[in-house]
């Protein structure tokens, strides 16, 4: 089995999946699975690209591509989000659905968990009876044997009726067998002819009135019975797909209309209403399910499930779970804070060597002084610090992250929170997506795409910003160990420092609930839908693994992403500093201009002109202040603390500008990669000035707030 010319495409959600074929005759495999049964991971195994896994559920929104040479013959592997059903009530159901409809597919490849595998087994049977060319991949064997449970799986396919494999893809085992199945299925002439599920007798009825009328108009092109289900089910988004499609309009054929009326009634006699119709068609399913596992699997070994099961009730309990969930967010920030400062200094030695050598190159070319000064004082010294103020921390943070993912943990996240989410009108995968937002905002709002409801969605997108993401760590850090901790050495004030900074996060956490409930109650009423969160089973994070993809997949994409806005902002920051009008530089008259409105705030000129020149990446605030107070022209690094402090109180800081600052930094406008994210995420103009307007608007409200009660009660 070989990997050649591997790519990828948007799926339905991005407006359309165009499929890349190296040849003709290559062959088109949909790779279905419910979320977090490793669907991914044979995605990746098999293509050899690097989609994004994790152990939690909806990780892929759109559909994935890739291509696998396997013994001479070329593959093209599309992998779908992964769902529970194929009934489409949400954007992954109806990608998945529309792709194995319409999207060309030669076969499907249905991916299961082994450790549970009867739930799994419904989306199998809907896939059967869309697509008899399947071949169900029973994955996570290695993790069922550690249960003690066993699969029959030549069993289990001689009642499916169609090819079954045991894999464990993240050892890579049976992968190759997997493809041998799929193989020999697309060679096949005939397609396999599983036994249907068998529905009340008269829904089977109905079904038997459409039948041969839908098998005229399909033409084979899509299963009658499957498409008379969804008919009787009045599945209207299929309604539009069958128009768009295959040009026809269910709704305007009279011969298809009448039999669907007088279906309906045969339905209606037996008391089958549109709800009582659906749960006949989901139960039925489910029992199905169950029949075909009775004798196919079994359990030698309870002591793992209630060991699971005791951890579950600890870390999912209200009087337990959310300060379990504190106490981990603390550890996690407090590892970050300590193992980032030695790395940091070092990188930020070299990387300011360099720029020394830089210089003396330009010296030596007689390079103009302010071509110097624009290229190397101005772009390479802003990412030279971009650099090394955000790569230690992002590489202690993102590992630390992804092991809680891999353990199982952010669904049980998900789950404590969802009843506070549900409490301000929202999502409860919202909590999934604002821990993504502690790394990277705009990941935070790409990951929103997990939440089916587009009201929900855009209140998430809207709030992302609310937590601090890794770019504004290093600042609020700073600020509360200079002024709130002492800059002295020591465990002590390391775990002081961690725990200050979880009480801002948590200021954020309880922002993002307030403005979720403000948005819910004014511009996107609604209410909250309820969702399928599936808590999976815990794993032995696999360390090697953890540590590349976080550092590829998350570290070095957001950094670099930051250093591509980091190196014009360097340019305009030095032009600002440097070209005078007037007798004062651009960033004086800026900064003098400012300086009102910013004491109203609690802030002065220059910090409120800092966060906006750091509109690019928010690493460099803290650099434009120092420089702005300085008048140096180029960004200058205080690597004492002690001096920093000195520096900024001979400057007019109090405790109160720290207060503040730290305040605006967690809550003012979103940086440049978010706010191009959030464009690209909503297609709207409107949503991203929103999501400009409404942190910078609640950010500037708080400063205010407290600034002035402070100077009232005479503190400051």
């Amino acid at each position: 089995m070989g990997l050649t010319n591997t790519s990828t495409g948007a799926g339905a959600v991005d407006g359309g999946l165009v499929l890349q074929k190296n040849r003709p005759e290559d062959r088109v495999i949909a790779l279905a699975g419910n979320p977090n049964v490793g669907k991914s991971t044979v995605f990746n195994a098999l293509t050899g690209l690097r989609q994004h896994t994790g152990n939690w559920p909806g990780k892929t929104v759109a559909n994935a591509q890739g291509q696998c040479e396997h013994r001479e013959r070329g593959y093209v592997l599309v992998d779908l989000p992964g769902t529970y059903s194929l009934m489409a009530h949400s954007a992954e159901e109806e990608v998945a659905r529309d792709f194995l409809c319409f999207g060309g597919a030669d076969a499907a490849v249905v991916v299961c968990d082994a450790t549970c595998l009867e739930r799994n087994l419904n989306l199998v049977l809907q896939t059967l009876e869309l697509e008899p060319r399947c071949v169900v991949c029973v994955n996570l064997l290695d993790e069922a044997r550690k249960k003690g449970i066993r699969v029959d799986l030549e069993g289990l396919a001689r009642r499916l009726g169609v090819p079954v494999v045991g894999t464990a893809a993240g050892r890579g085992e049976g992968l190759e067998e997997l493809m041998d199945a799929v193989a020999e299925l697309t060679a096949a002439p005939e397609a396999p002819a599983p036994p249907p599920v068998r529905y009340l007798p008269p829904i089977e009825a109905a079904v038997e009135q459409l039948r041969p009328l839908l098998e005229t108009r399909l033409a084979g092109r899509l299963s009658a019975r499957w498409t008379a289900l969804r008919l009787l089910d009045q599945d209207a988004a299929l309604l539009e797909r069958l128009s768009e499609t295959l040009g026809w309009d269910v709704q305007r054929d009279e011969a298809v209309q009448k039999a669907l009326e007088g279906a309906r009634g045969v339905l209606a006699r037996s008391g089958l209403g549109a709800k009582e119709l659906r749960d006949c068609l989901v139960s039925r399913l489910v029992l199905t399910a169950e029949e075909l596992c009775a004798g196919v699997v079994s359990c030698e070994r309870e002591e793992r499930l209630e060991r699971d099961r005791k951890l579950d009730r600890l870390l999912t309990s209200r009087a337990t779970g959310i300060p379990l969930m504190l106490l981990l967010l603390a550890g996690v920030f407090w590892l970050t804070i300590q193992g980032a400062n030695y790395p940091s200094q070092l990188l930020s030695a070299g990387l300011f060597w360099v720029q020394d050598r830089l210089s003396d190159l330009f010296t030596a070319l007689n390079a103009p002084a302010w071509l110097h000064g624009a290229l190397v004082l101005g772009v390479y010294r802003v990412l030279a610090w971009v650099v090394s103020v955000m790569l230690p921390p992002m590489a202690i943070f993102f590992p630390l992250f992804t092991l809680l993912e891999d353990f199982g943990y952010l669904p049980r996240v998900a789950f404590v929170l969802d009843h506070a989410f549900q409490k301000a009108s929202a999502c409860g995968k919202q909590a999934l997506t604002m821990a993504m937002g502690f790394g990277c905002n705009a990941a935070g709002v790409v990951g929103c795409r997990i939440i089916d409801s587009p009201r929900e969605r855009l209140i998430a997108i809207l709030t992302n910003n609310f937590v601090p993401c890794n770019g504004r760590f290093p600042t609020l850090i700073a600020i509360i160990t200079m002024f709130f901790v002492g800059t002295g050495a020591g465990m002590g004030r390391g775990v002081l420092s961690a725990l200050l900074l979880t009480g801002v996060i948590l200021l954020g956490v309880f922002l993002t609930f307030w403005v979720s409930r403000l948005l819910s109650g004014t511009i996107l009423k609604g209410v909250p839908s309820s969702f399928t969160l599936e808590l999976p089973p815990y794993r032995r994070p696999r360390i090697g693994q953890v540590i590349v993809r976080s550092v590829l997949d998350r570290t070095l994409f957001v950094l670099g992403r930051a250093v591509s806005v980091a190196a014009p902002a360097g340019l305009l920051i030095w032009l600002c500093a440097n070209v005078k009008v007037g007798g004062g530089s651009i960033l004086d008259w800026c900064t003098g201009f400012l300086d009102p409105f910013a004491r109203l705030l609690g802030l002065d000129g220059v910090i409120l002109m800092a966060f906006l020149l750091g509109f690019p990446a928010n690493e460099i605030v803290l650099p434009i202040i120092i420089m702005a107070y300085l008048s140096s022209g180029s960004l200058l690094a205080l690597d004492d603390l002690e001096a920093l402090r000195a520096l900024l109180v001979d400057n007019g800081w109090t405790w109160l500008t720290a207060v503040c600052t730290m305040l605006f930094s967690l809550v003012h406008w979103p940086c440049s990669t978010t706010c191009l994210t959030i464009g690209k995420e909503t297609g709207s103009a409107k949503w991203t000035l929103v999501s400009i307007l409404l942190p910078t608007g609640i950010g500037m409200l708080v400063c205010f707030s407290v600034a002035t009660t402070a100077r009232l009660l005479g503190l400051a």
